[in-house]
């Protein structure tokens, strides 16, 4: 199929990008009110023809789809084009500026019976199929509350902080988080509740946003282009919640019981940009004749666009081509899903109403809600039995097996099961004979004797590493009296300094020593002294004479020195003691 592009911006680029690499499409014609712009395009993404101008393109008789991405304000514009040529539609999100641009261009597509969708890409990806199955397994029980939430710091960007190009977070990002609740909880609003804070343009720049449900269910919605947020998105259950990473393409979906234990895992499948989906289905709806999409027919689109118009005018938020001619949700055609093709060409209802009220009396019909999340499993067990084969190996989830997994990732490749994951064969067990049966009383007599095999074993361990610490202590201790002993040897000289280097035990023994050869050793009579001296002299040498040397001699005072005594004859009884 030959497509056109009107707009030659960034998301024509992401666009080219995937017509690029789908099947079955063609990177056509490239229009934009700057034909230097075209070309380069052109030239830059493959493109056949480039034209400096909307309606050349849209007079080119082979460009069958047209893709619209210039900015919200232009959109109408754009499509009335589009479809006064005879041309099928792929318009970018927000669909229009309000609901009553909307209502006029479906009416027109339904009068020329051409085909004409939304890009609002989450509606076509497989993930949200998914979402569904696993609420209609039963498995977080009945969903009561969802919050989603989209943010980026985008308030550089022009036609975002301009009225005039219907500028604003809610037009750009709000529609996401809507659509999330749309389609998890359906159209049954019952009252809103919106603040939100806005720039010195006048457009908002983040808000606040709260949906409740005519059975009780609530929704709580935040966007912002201030800064960044995580974009998740959580649905709460009785009995679980399930966890989305990235409403604005989704990523990750995971599944929590009441433990807040991981019970489920689904990963987004490969994809080109996430744009050939609902580029895929725009074929398949125009192969078969259709005016629209079923992932995102003409009467939600209609829904979201009356939807934002009413929150917008609650925060008297008008743009500078806009007229009073708003369409406001109310109970009037809240539900009224054919109302904007039945509608006369004339007509132009102003209902009134604010955004913080009731919106409709008419409860959700049991089976429009048994159509959507309640849950029809009776128990747990057949609540698991419902949910969709997962990648991930929970507590609850089946194993995956081969090609069941619908949602894992291009490159998945289930894990080979550990042999103890593997199912048995079953066979019948021979009958055990009595003698053969093991008696717990002797298991357990043998656990404790290995148990106290080990423990003496470690007891024998850390008694022979204390004995070998000791052993090296006792070597240390003989080596240090070994170098000692040695160096009093080779240096006699230096006895005082070794005799103060022992230990006081040693010292006391030799000064014992010292006493006990005092008391044996007696003094000799002053002729033996004087012997002795002559020796002593003669052995050193002197040659002085021995009168010379008696001369010099001084003769002790006995009354001055007491320690000399005369040699005197012992008593008889003396003489006794000492022979026995």
């Amino acid at each position: 199929m030959k497509i056109g592009i009107i707009g030659a911006g960034n998301i024509a680029g992401t666009m080219a990008t995937t017509l690029a690499q789908l099947k079955g499409t063609e990177c056509y014609a490239i229009a934009s009110r700057d034909l230097k712009r075209a070309r380069a395009f052109a030239d830059k993404y493959g493109f056949e023809k480039a034209y400096g101008s909307y309606a050349d393109m849209l007079n080119d008789p082979y460009v069958e789809l047209v893709y619209i991405a210039t900015p919200h304000s232009h959109h109408y514009e754009h499509i009335m084009l589009s479809l006064n040529h005879g041309k099928h539609v792929l318009c970018e999100k927000a669909f229009c500026a309000n609901a009553t641009q909307a209502e006029e261009v479906l009416r027109l597509a339904r009068d020329r019976g051409l085909l004409l969708a939304e890009a609002m890409w989450t509606r076509y990806m497989p993930m949200r199929g998914l979402i569904n199955k696993v609420l209609k397994s039963g498995i977080i029980g009945n969903p009561t509350s969802l919050s989603a939430n989209l943010g980026y710091p985008l308030i550089n960007k022009s036609r975002l902080v301009r009225p005039e190009l219907a500028g604003g977070a809610l037009l750009d990002l709000g529609v996401y988080v809507l659509n999330f609740a749309s389609m998890v909880f359906g159209d049954a609003i019952d009252s809103i509740a919106a603040n939100c804070v806005k720039l010195d343009s006048g457009v908002d720049a983040q808000e606040n946003i709260m949906l409740t449900y005519r059975d009780g269910r609530m929704a709580s919605l935040y966007v912002t282009m201030l800064a960044q947020t995580d974009r998740r998105g959580l649905i709460n259950g009785t009995n679980g919640y399930i966890e989305i990473e990235n409403i604005n393409n989704y990523e990750m979906l995971r599944v929590f019981n009441l433990e807040r234990k991981i019970v489920a895992e689904y990963t987004a499948p490969t994809q080109i940009t996430g744009y050939e989906y609902e580029v895929q289905s725009v074929m398949r709806a125009i192969r078969e004749g259709r005016i629209e999409c079923p992932e995102m027919p003409h009467t939600e689109i209609l829904r979201m666009m009356q939807l934002m118009d009413s929150i917008r005018s609650a925060w008297n938020i008008e743009f500078p081509f806009e007229r009073d001619n708003t369409i406001r949700i109310t109970a009037e055609h809240a539900h009224d899903e054919s109302r904007y093709s039945d509608m006369p060409e004339n007509s132009q209802d102003k209902p009134s109403g604010s955004v913080v009220r009731k919106i409709s009396e008419k409860s959700v019909s049991d089976t429009e809600y048994e159509n959507t999340v309640k849950p029809k499993a009776k128990n747990a067990k057949d609540a698991r039995d419902k949910l969709p084969p997962s990648p991930h190996r929970g507590i609850t989830d089946k194993l995956p097996k081969g090609k069941d997994i619908d949602f894992a990732v291009k490159s998945y490749a289930p894990k080979k099961q550990p042999e103890t994951l593997k199912k048995p064969e079953i066979e019948k067990p021979e009958p055990v004979k009595p003698q053969e049966v093991k008696q717990p009383a002797k298991e357990d007599s043998v656990k404790e004797a290995a148990v106290k095999e080990a423990a003496a074993r470690q007891a024998m361990d850390k008694e022979k590493a204390i004995n070998g610490i000791k052993e090296h202590i006792e070597q240390i201790e003989q080596d240090d009296r070994r170098i000692r002993e040695e160096i009093s040897k080779a240096m006699p000289a230096e006895n005082t300094a070794a005799h103060r280097d022992k230990s006081p035990t040693e010292q006391i023994k030799d000064l014992g020593m010292e006493l006990a050869s005092a008391q044996v050793v007696k003094p000799g009579s002053v002729t033996d002294q004087i012997r002795g001296l002559v020796i002593d002299e003669v052995k050193k040498g002197n040659t002085g004479s021995v009168t010379g040397k008696l001369r010099n001699l001084s003769m002790p005072d006995e009354k001055r020195d007491t320690g000399f005594q005369r040699r005197r004859e012992p008593a008889a009884d003396e003489r006794s003691s000492e022979t026995e």
